[in-house]
């Protein structure tokens, strides 16, 4: 079983994800964090998913190798977020091909992943070259895996809409 919660910044989609995945978890399912410690905001925020997770979830911490994370974890695996992962990916050198090929491998595992990303190709392309490429690379990489997801649920307003 595969599930994609897709939404805006804030929108809900990781709270929405973390229940879900926790009614489908017979055990502690796992929390794959991706986010890097880059400055103070990302830590606040840091802060607040691990506060509103609790202990239900084991922590698993991987920016970049995410393949050999969900692949030696048995349980459900929660992927939070595959925008930070994709923001990582770029940060340390790495391409739109290397990121399908990771995703790829992953998609082809037969446990249960939720995978959470933020939607951010509904908003103005910046003339920054990174900031573009970042967007075009979250719009094909959302494709991707909602095309090898059973389910996929957009999230506005903290509500998530199963739309396959």
């Amino acid at each position: 079983m595969k599930a994609l919660f897709i939404g805006g910044i804030k929108s809900g989609k990781s709270v929405n994800a973390q229940n879900y995945i926790l009614k489908l978890s017979s055990s502690k399912p796992c929390y794959l964090a991706t986010t890097e410690f880059i400055d103070a905001g990302i830590k606040e925020r840091i802060k607040e998913h691990k506060k509103n997770r609790h202990d239900k979830f084991n922590t698993v911490e991987e920016s970049l190798s995410i393949y050999k994370s969900i692949k030696a974890n048995k349980t459900p695996v929660l992927v939070e977020c595959v925008s930070m992962w994709i923001n990582n990916m770029f940060h340390h050198g790495f391409n739109l091909a290397d990121m399908k090929k990771e995703l790829k491998k992953i998609l082809k595992l037969e446990q249960t992943i939720v995978f959470v990303l933020n939607d951010v190709g509904s908003g103005i392309i910046p003339q920054n070259k990174l900031a573009s490429d970042f967007i075009d690379a979250s719009g094909i990489i959302s494709q991707l895996i909602s095309q090898n997801c059973d389910e996929v649920y957009h999230t506005i307003a903290g509500i998530s809409t199963r739309i396959k």
